[in-house]
């Protein structure tokens, strides 16, 4: 009786296995089929593409390497003041608020920035300078979890 169930046991995951292989082979059909499917496609490959670019733009590096760091405020300076200049504040103040979220001595390069920089981008840098802060201080918490798995 062992082997007669063995057997109807094998059979049964075969049919059941050949289904749900024919049921994914359907739907991936009928999705490729879609006349949108290529553009949704694209569009998700686009936003994904942006979205790692831009967070791959400003990621924070390592404190610990301080000459890492020095380039990481050099590079987020000159792309600030950069993007300020041709108009794109939000991108501007972004890079800036990295610089000096990274910065050894963050109010005096406030000081120098509110001399230099309009009142109402100063405002906005102000404004976001928690955010800024927080982005460091969970990507610390990270690398801290990352020392610990290893």
């Amino acid at each position: 009786m062992t082997t007669v169930s063995k057997a109807a046991l094998g059979i049964a995951a075969g049919v059941c296995g050949t289904l749900f292989l024919g049921y994914c082979l359907y739907f991936d059909r009928q999705r490729r089929s879609d006349p949108n499917f290529k553009k949704k496609l694209r569009e998700r490959r686009k936003a994904k593409k942006e979205a790692s670019k831009r967070s791959g733009s400003s990621r924070l590096p390592n404190l610990k390497d301080h000459e890492a760091v020095q380039r990481f405020f050099m590079q987020e300076i000159q792309l600030g003041e950069t993007l300020l200049a041709s108009g794109d504040l939000e991108e501007g103040v972004e890079h800036l608020g990295n610089a000096v979220s990274v910065c050894g001595q963050p109010q005096q390069l406030l000081q120098v920035l509110q001399q230099t920089l309009p009142p109402q981008v100063f405002h906005l840098l102000l404004q976001r300078l928690p955010t800024f802060g927080q982005r460091l201080m969970s990507q610390e918490m990270g690398k801290m979890e990352d020392d610990d798995v290893e």
